[in-house]
């Protein structure tokens, strides 16, 4: 049985992002910017951009000058862009690759958690939230 602690919360990060990163590879879409994709499809595929940034940063840690220009450039590679309004959209090619991504993420996800008992997933949500939110209260301090 495996201690839980950082290292197995760091090794279960690294290996998660390694899936994603193959996943993600020859799709024109880093890691940021699936991030970024994803919760822009997430808010029903049109958000304010402000709004938008300060999600994306909130939710990965990265700063908000560098979520603004991994938006930059998805707006430059076709899959999001900005309407007179300040409100980015999902483009039919980024809700097009979006889709492509996470049909080949949703069963390797699947294999990886799927079958376990919705208690231990539970338990598992709890205390990582638990983890999250202090973290979060540290990051906060700095």
């Amino acid at each position: 049985m495996t201690t839980f602690g950082p290292a197995l919360i760091g090794q279960t990060e690294k290996a998660l992002n390694a899936i994603l990163d193959r996943q993600l590879a020859g799709t024109g879409i880093t890691e940021p910017q699936w991030v970024t994709l994803t919760l822009t499809v997430a808010s029903g595929g049109a958000i304010d951009r402000s709004q938008l940034i300060r999600r994306v940063s909130g939710a990965t840690q990265f700063s908000e000058v560098s979520v603004a220009e991994r938006l930059a450039e998805l707006i430059a590679a076709g899959f999001v862009w900005e309407d007179s309004d300040g409100r980015i959209q999902v483009t039919d090619d980024g809700q097009a690759r979006w889709t492509q991504i996470r049909a080949a993420i949703g069963p390797i996800t699947q294999g990886l958690w799927g079958d376990l008992p919705a208690e231990d997933l539970a338990v598992a949500g709890r205390v990582l939230g638990v983890v999250l939110d202090r973290a979060n209260v540290v990051l906060a301090g700095s």
